[in-house]
């Protein structure tokens, strides 16, 4: 095995779990305590801390060597201190100075960034079930290169590309286990053929 690239993460939920990582790590066979000494974990309790951190994040970025950054999620400390449509055009600016700056990030130093986000609901003019859209609104979909939108599907997840410069629409199910992310098990149909996706 190769040298492992670092790993930055920064958890604004609380939700990175490092027995996770040990135990994906076992399950394919691999040094869980090599694979720890490379993801660095930054932990968030407000919006003025992330801000903080993106602007400064080139330095750790080369510090460490990083070659993959990870927020978790990028809007969730800003949608619970920026309450009420009159706090939306603030809220709205610093989200796009934090996305600019990561844009610019991952080209100079030639990494990727991934982001999670939070969805909201929005109803419609049926009486359907609302409709499911990324929190953010436009900014967020201007400066993300892919967009995936992942969805529970029983005891699978589905993801679904909804933007893309190279793919088209398309979705694939998925299913995650003690090793991690893993394609789903085809399911016989009543003949005993398999059906897939």
């Amino acid at each position: 095995m190769g040298p492992i690239n670092s790993i930055i993460f920064v958890d604004t939920e609380n939700t990175f779990r490092p027995e996770r990582v040990h135990q994906i790590a076992e399950a394919r066979g691999l040094d869980s305590e090599e694979i720890m000494k490379k993801v660095f974990i930054c932990k968030i309790v407000n919006s003025a801390q992330l801000e903080a951190l993106i602007r400064n994040l080139g330095k750790s970025i080369e510090e460490y060597k990083a070659k993959l950054v990870i927020v978790d999620s990028i809007i969730s400390l800003h949608r619970a201190e920026y309450t009420g449509r009159e706090t939306l055009a603030e809220r709205q600016q610093r989200l796009n100075v934090m996305l600019h700056k990561l844009i610019r990030l991952a080209e100079i130093y030639n990494i990727a960034i991934v982001l999670t986000n939070q969805v909201q609901t929005t109803p419609d003019n049926t009486f359907e079930t609302p409709s499911v859209r990324a929190a953010g609104g436009n900014i967020m979909g201007h400066a993300c290169t892919y967009r995936i939108f992942l969805r529970k599907a029983g005891r699978d997840r589905i993801a679904i590309m909804l933007d893309s410069p190279h793919h088209a629409y398309d979705q694939v199910k998925f299913t995650i286990s003690e090793k991690g992310v893993e394609n789903s098990e085809p399911k016989a149909s009543v003949e005993g053929s398999e059906s897939g996706w």
